[in-house]
């Protein structure tokens, strides 16, 4: 029996062993997703232990799951020119980058929310109104989840309510986990090109041939914070998280508004950052990606995550 429920401010969806939590207060955040498998439940986000936790310790738990936008991850300086005119970001800022957009932790209004024979889901909107003076453009932003048994779907759209053109990017933060360390995890991802970074983990401008993951590898003690230009259809998984030993796997999709992808793995490596990009780090800077939406012109994002047991 799918069900969606909401108690103290989260949103639960669930579908046939598949379970969902949702902060809609805290940037509309995918705090759980768990699975039920051969009688037990496997925790697949490492999210926040309360919305206390979020409040109080977002950055330093490194942005877990959080909504990305206007921007994605780093841009240089805090600074940007657009159509003749310089900005400033005054949102989050380290080492001189301000970090993961204006959005991660403004409040979501529940627009919506059923459960019917096959999904569960909920639809939750925020409307920016050009709180921060380095962002001075007006848009809606609507987030639907959708939840099927051992599958959860986000689209986001976003619509210009700014008479003139705006600069936009978009994407997620969610942090993975399949129940232990990711050194015993493999990891497959459809690219065969990566960005290079500067000391600053600013993109040169430059792509790289880098095969790594192409075909899959073990993480053992690989350090990743770099960003990826994936290469495939939707219709293929854009990456794949699994643990050899139970078989038991994370596939994620993505619609071609994603092509690029974020990987970090934290110190504590207990999970891994794998970031859904519309465009590169400092994309107002360096255009790679960069979206340019006309008045009233709305434009969709969608990604996947699938749990699947492999052999």
């Amino acid at each position: 029996m799918n069900y969606v429920s909401i108690h103290e401010g989260r949103v639960t969806l669930s579908a046939e062993g598949t379970t969902a939590e949702i902060w809609p207060a805290h940037g509309a955040l995918l705090n759980r997703w768990t699975q039920h498998v051969n009688g037990s439940t496997i925790e697949l986000i490492d999210g926040y232990d309360s919305p206390e936790d979020f409040v109080a310790h977002a950055e330093a738990k490194g942005f877990r799951s959080c909504k990305l936008s206007p921007y994605v991850c780093r841009l240089n300086q805090q600074l940007y020119e657009y159509e003749g005119t310089q900005y400033k970001i005054g949102k989050f800022i380290l080492n001189d980058a301000a970090l993961h957009g204006l959005l991660y932790n403004v409040p979501f209004e529940i627009l919506h929310h059923e459960a019917t024979d096959d999904p569960a889901m909920a639809i939750l909107q925020h409307r920016y109104n050009a709180t921060d003076a380095g962002y001075p453009f007006p848009f809606d932003m609507t987030v639907t989840y959708t939840l099927q048994s051992g599958k959860i779907a986000i689209n986001t759209e976003v619509t210009n309510r700014h008479s003139s053109t705006i600069p936009l990017a978009d994407g997620w933060h969610p942090y993975f986990k399949l129940g232990n360390s990711v050194n015993d995890l493999h990891l497959q991802i459809a690219t065969d090109t990566i960005l290079e970074f500067d000391a600053a983990l600013i993109p040169t401008g430059v792509l790289k041939p880098d095969q790594r993951f192409t075909d899959g590898a073990m993480l053992a003690n690989t350090e990743l914070d770099n960003c990826f230009l994936l290469t495939r259809s939707s219709q293929e998984p854009a990456c794949v998280l699994q643990d050899p030993h139970s078989g038991n796997a994370i596939c994620i999709y993505a619609n071609e508004n994603y092509p690029y992808l974020q990987v970090y793995t934290p110190p504590h490596r207990q999970s891994i950052a794998i970031e859904n990009l519309s465009a590169a780090p400092d994309v107002f800077n360096n255009r790679m990606g960069l979206i340019e939406l006309e008045p009233d012109e709305r434009i969709g994002f969608s990604c996947s995550y699938e749990f699947v047991q492999l052999t």
